[in-house]
């Protein structure tokens, strides 16, 4: 049985309606300033749990780790410039 022009009519309106719904929903869910505050409140919230907190400390003590070497490392080698150029010198 072919559709009247009304039923094709309604129809048309009620896919035009749900895209725009869609188009409302999509629109909601991208929008940068609410996943800007979704993010941050997820990170404050890890962060504020056991499990945030014992990854920022261990991440805290890989940075100290390793400034701690690298200013080691380069204290001993400026020692080591100064003890060859000072070798070099007396010959």
């Amino acid at each position: 049985m072919p559709r009247s022009p009304e039923q094709i009519q309604q129809e048309i309106d009620a896919a035009r309606e749900s895209l725009g719904s869609t188009l409302d929903e999509l629109a909601y869910r991208t929008n940068p300033t609410r996943l800007k505050a979704q993010g941050k409140a997820k990170a404050q919230a890890f962060l504020a749990s056991p499990t945030g907190i014992a990854v920022e400390s261990a991440l805290g003590l890989v940075v100290t780790l390793v400034v701690t070497t690298k200013v080691v490392r380069r204290v001993r080698n400026r020692r080591r410039a100064k003890v060859v150029v000072g070798h070099t010198r007396r010959r």
